[in-house]
């Protein structure tokens, strides 16, 4: 995420918090009473958004670990690709050599 990224979500939780704000007041709520509503759903939200970041985190569908899979399926790609067919043929007999050993 860029530094302007930021910026911008800072300054659209702030707009998006003063809405909030206003309309609890335009349904009837005085200042101290919409302003403590508008906290709870400032909390609720950042809750929500820590929640949903964990449960990425822990199933690492991240950025990062995607970013990082791809890159690990082309190189190997790359590699089976690079192979000649002897090798390959080998590498086969190999995968079920350790096949049968394990049953």
């Amino acid at each position: 995420m860029r530094r302007i990224d930021a910026i911008g979500i800072g300054f659209g939780i702030f707009i998006l918090s003063g809405l909030v704000y206003l309309s609890l007041q335009l349904a009837g709520l005085d200042g101290a009473q919409a302003g403590i509503w508008t906290q709870a759903v400032l909390f609720a939200g950042l809750i929500l958004w820590l929640l949903t970041y964990l449960f990425r985190a822990v199933g690492k569908k991240m950025t990062y670990h995607t970013q990082r899979q791809q890159y690990e399926d082309a190189f190997f790609q790359k590699r089976l690709e690079e192979l000649s067919p002897e090798e390959l043929a080998k590498i086969q007999a190999e995968i079920e050599r350790e096949e049968q050993s394990q049953v």
